[in-house]
């Protein structure tokens, strides 16, 4: 019997999988454990450094846009990520009915929408560089055969449920 190495997708599949269910018994612990209201004399630093993590991203997104970095998308979508945070914190820790309003309006109005808007970059990104990949490699489309030379043996990625070519034979006949 050959044992054949576990693949990057496998092992990130795997982990976050594990990662993902370990946290759900914790969620529910931390839920019923926790009480519902916390003083804290930090409760300043923690909101300021957060926005200033906000702050850096989107200044951080900008500039790689400006420069027409490849990482434009990654930091959109952190900063997206951030902004649904931002909202979800805002809204579910005021008490007050006034500060709930503001906080509702404002996730509802700027900073989920702006999310979207992250997350919209960082897809459009992530298909242009694939694309351009593509066509600088000169790979064929999915399901065709490549032509002699093209680097499909080192950048193929078979889809879900298909067998994973092996790596010597990358220049034959599919």
């Amino acid at each position: 019997m050959r044992f054949r190495s576990w693949t990057l997708r496998e092992w990130v599949v795997l982990a976050f999988a594990a990662v993902g269910l370990g946290l759900l018994p914790w969620t529910i612990w931390l839920s019923v454990s926790l009480k519902p209201h916390h003083v804290t004399n930090r409760w300043d630093l923690a909101w300021s450094g957060f926005d200033t993590g906000l702050a850096v991203l989107f200044l951080a997104t900008a500039l790689a846009a400006y420069r027409r970095s490849p990482w434009v998308g990654t930091l959109a979508g952190v900063t997206g990520t951030l902004l649904v945070t931002d909202a979800w914190f805002d809204v579910i820790l005021e008490s007050h009915a006034d500060e709930l309003r503001q906080s509702i309006t404002l996730a509802v109005v700027a900073e989920l929408p702006l999310a979207a808007f992250c997350f919209w970059i960082a897809h459009r990104t992530e298909r242009f560089l694939a694309q351009a990949l593509e066509r600088a490699l000169h790979l064929a489309p999915a399901r065709e055969r490549a032509a002699e030379g093209d680097f499909v043996g080192v950048f193929e990625v078979p889809a879900d449920r298909e067998a994973a070519r092996e790596p010597g034979d990358a220049d034959a006949s599919t």
